[in-house]
């Protein structure tokens, strides 16, 4: 973090200092973990699920942060102490921003896709200037502010990948990081139970759009009519990608090669290039098209973007990670997180694969959740993609992703072509007994799902 005093902290967040001079500068890193406190930082004090981070205070004091920010005075450690922890932690970003003239902030939402797509802007733009771009899926009212704080007098570019779950959120992370360049990749149905519709999703990820600042550009979908209805919410400049014919910048001519990897031409004005994506799944052209437009809008040229696309590989973990194990089988482990749309994209990923190789195909998929009462309707229409889809194996695991089984059933799966189980461990020992050199299996569920675990125990039997 920049360098700034207890006394510019404590006055900015509207805090009281107990035990620490005002004239002390906190320049190391803002974290909430005390085990990454170290010399010069400062620690914040949230309450967790399982423990309290009060409790831990004198522990970051030991490991030399210069302060905490706490909701009340812990003894023989200097404190900041808030009405509100997570609230301040907010503002001291908001603060730390606006001291960085020079800071191009790039804000990014997307009902799927934000985290692989936010890697790729930060892969792309890297290059030219130094970047700070969150690990794994930072996109809260926590961990974006503190992704804001680790920028530098010297960062050129902040990445911001902004979630919503609430009307209002993304406004407020983007009081935190007011974006010059705002992107938005598409309006699905991930958490349509909290926001009850996909127009009213809309209202919510277009909030980024009206925070674009003077002189900045919004990055819109065209393939998307939601996102692209979204031009009004603006004043400032409009760039358009997808394989629409009037997109600024737009994919012609995608295929797939033998593992699933999308190709296609890219057009930048009159620019036009070849370009083979590292990345397995059609989707994933769609993500590269909005993090070219992002680049295009922060000054790359049409050939440096063409380039860093073709050389840019996957970060994230759990997001369509393919791996061949030792005996033929291949995983592809696509358990961060699911919603409707990337089930989808990932089935049809999985069945290119296993066409090309000639393989059998198994789909592994747990609950897709906050579906609100459309859930029990999209889990069904889930089971019947499979079908029509012609995936050799479904595996349908927990509970709540009965009706993926029971949809499949019903467009014309019997036998043990599709199977349901209630556990992780029954799902595994199956699993187990029935995989075959040469299989390709999908494993694809919302977090919670926790079929993560199942991914890596199939990973684990490979060594």
């Amino acid at each position: 973090m920049i360098p700034v005093s207890c006394g510019e902290i404590a006055d900015v967040v509207g805090g009281e200092l107990t035990g620490v001079d005002p004239a002390a500068v906190v320049d190391g890193a803002v974290v909430i973990d005390s085990r990454a406190a170290g010399p010069g930082g400062l620690f914040v004090a949230l309450p967790g699920e399982r423990v309290d981070g009060h409790d831990y205070v004198g522990t970051a004091t030991e490991a030399g942060v210069t302060v905490s920010l706490t909701t009340r005075a812990v003894d023989g450690s200097p404190c900041i102490v808030v009405g509100d922890a997570q609230k301040a932690l907010g503002d001291l970003a908001r603060l730390v921003v606006s001291r960085l003239p020079g800071l191009t902030v790039i804000g990014l939402t997307g009902s799927s896709g934000k985290t692989s797509t936010k890697d790729l802007i930060a892969q792309l733009i890297r290059p030219y200037g130094e970047t700070v771009s969150p690990e794994g899926s930072f996109n809260n009212e926590i961990g974006h502010p503190l992704t804001a704080l680790q920028a530098t007098a010297t960062t050129k570019f902040l990445v911001a990948e902004m979630g919503a779950r609430h009307m209002g959120d993304i406004t407020y992370l983007c009081g935190i990081t007011p974006p010059k360049v705002g992107l938005v990749l598409n309006v699905g149905t991930s958490h349509i139970g909290e926001f009850g519709s996909q127009d009213n999703i809309a209202v919510a990820k277009g909030e980024l759009i009206e925070a674009v600042v003077p002189g900045g550009s919004a990055v819109l979908n065209a393939d998307d009519h939601r996102v692209a209805g979204m031009r009004s919410r603006t004043r400032e400049k409009v760039l358009t990608f997808g394989e629409a014919p009037d997109a600024d910048v737009r994919a012609e001519g995608v295929k797939l090669d033998g593992e699933g990897r999308p190709a296609f031409a890219l057009h930048i004005g009159d620019f036009s290039g070849d370009v083979q994506l590292q990345f397995v799944g059609e989707h994933y052209v769609s993500n590269a098209l909005g993090a070219a437009t992002v680049a295009y809008a922060v000054g790359l040229t049409p050939e440096q973007i063409a380039e860093g696309l073709a050389s840019a590989t996957p970060v994230s973990a759990a997001r369509m990670e393919v791996t061949e194990r030792a005996d033929g089988v291949t995983v592809i482990n696509d358990a961060f997180n699911a919603n409707p749309d990337s089930v989808r994209a990932a089935l049809k990923a999985l069945v290119a694969i296993g066409r090309a190789r000639g393989a059998r195909t198994w789909a592994v998929l747990g609950e897709m959740l906050e579906l609100g009462d459309t859930s029990a309707e999209e889990h069904d229409a889930i089971g019947r993609l499979v079908v029509r889809l012609d995936v050799n194996r479904l595996l349908v695991v927990g509970a709540g992703a009965k009706p993926i089984h029971l949809g499949a059933s019903l467009e014309g799966s019997w036998g043990n072509e599709s199977a349901f189980v209630d556990t992780i461990g029954e799902a595994l020992e199956l699993l187990r007994s029935e995989l075959r050199a040469g299989d390709v299996v999908l494993v694809k569920s919302s977090k919670a799902a926790k079929l993560r675990s199942l991914a890596d125990a199939l990973l684990e039997d490979m060594q």
